[in-house]
């Protein structure tokens, strides 16, 4: 019987990751551009996009295997976690301020309630006096 060598086991777990990673990145691409509205392509932006990154990184961590280079790969998938988190959150508080979102494809409007809370506060849209 052939002997299973640990090193090839790790090589086609971080071909799965990256091609599970790859896949996930496409179908963000799609959603992009197929889905109909602002905010449904921005999840679509998001949220694949860093699963499929974070699939990336640990196959490329899986292939690599360098504790150096861990460091950097762990520290990429932090920044884009905090900033593609924060950075769709602000623009589509931007666009529902703006009238570019399609309100008929809303399920749920939290955001319209609060500011609705703010102009019976004397507060304008924006949140200024």
């Amino acid at each position: 019987m052939a002997e299973i060598d640990v090193a090839d086991v790790m090589d086609v777990a971080a071909a799965v990751l990256l091609l599970a990673g790859s896949l996930f990145a496409l179908i963000a691409a799609i959603g992009v551009v197929r889905l109909p509205d602002l905010l449904s392509r921005m999840h679509a932006a998001t949220k694949p996009q860093v699963i499929g990154l974070m699939l990336v990184v640990s196959g490329l961590a899986l292939r690599l295997r360098d504790p150096s280079v861990l460091g950097m790969l762990l520290f990429v998938v932090i920044l884009q976690m905090a900033t593609s988190v924060v950075s769709s959150h602000m623009v589509a508080r931007a666009s529902y301020r703006s009238a570019l979102v399609r309100e008929d494809l809303l399920v749920v409007d939290e955001l319209n309630d609060e500011l609705n809370d703010d102009a019976h506060d004397g507060l304008d849209h924006r949140g200024a006096p």
